[in-house]
């Protein structure tokens, strides 16, 4: 029975430490939108990914429901017309309600041949327009 208890406590403490080092959604897309304020045209990628980071965080959202967002959230090669630019898209948003990610939720960074050139929804269409870029996204 005192066996039981001490595993009945360690996995309380556990899940405690665990749900503990939690933060809220709005928090990490607050932070997300803050560290991409600091990024400027010219960085490299690997520069972009040492002030945004490049890890799992966990966060809870209303109703203590509890996920996982990979930072960056996702990302993609696009090609078109002699042009290959890469994408990560970092979560930054909630545009709606639920548990869902959408991409309307996210905010694109542009690279092209390691090199951030831009950044945003309004950057990343008038690139896919210019360069007639069909794609496919990877995540």
């Amino acid at each position: 029975m005192k066996a039981r208890k001490y595993w009945t406590l360690a996995l309380v403490l556990t899940l405690g430490v665990i749900l503990g080092g939690c933060t809220t959604c709005d928090e990490i897309r607050s932070k997300t939108r803050e560290r991409l304020l600091q990024l400027s045209a010219g960085m490299t990628k690997e520069e972009v990914l040492d002030i945004t980071g490049r890890r799992r965080i966990c966060c809870t959202t209303t109703g203590a429901t509890t996920k996982t967002i990979n930072n960056p959230y996702s990302s993609e090669i696009l090609v078109g017309k002699g042009k290959t630019l890469e994408v990560l898209y970092y979560y930054t948003d909630r545009k709606h309600a639920g548990f869902a990610v959408r991409d309307e939720d996210l905010t694109p960074v542009v690279f092209e041949d390691d090199r951030l050139i831009g950044w945003g929804w309004n950057f990343l269409n008038e690139q896919i327009e210019r360069y007639e870029i069909k794609f496919r996204r990877k995540r």
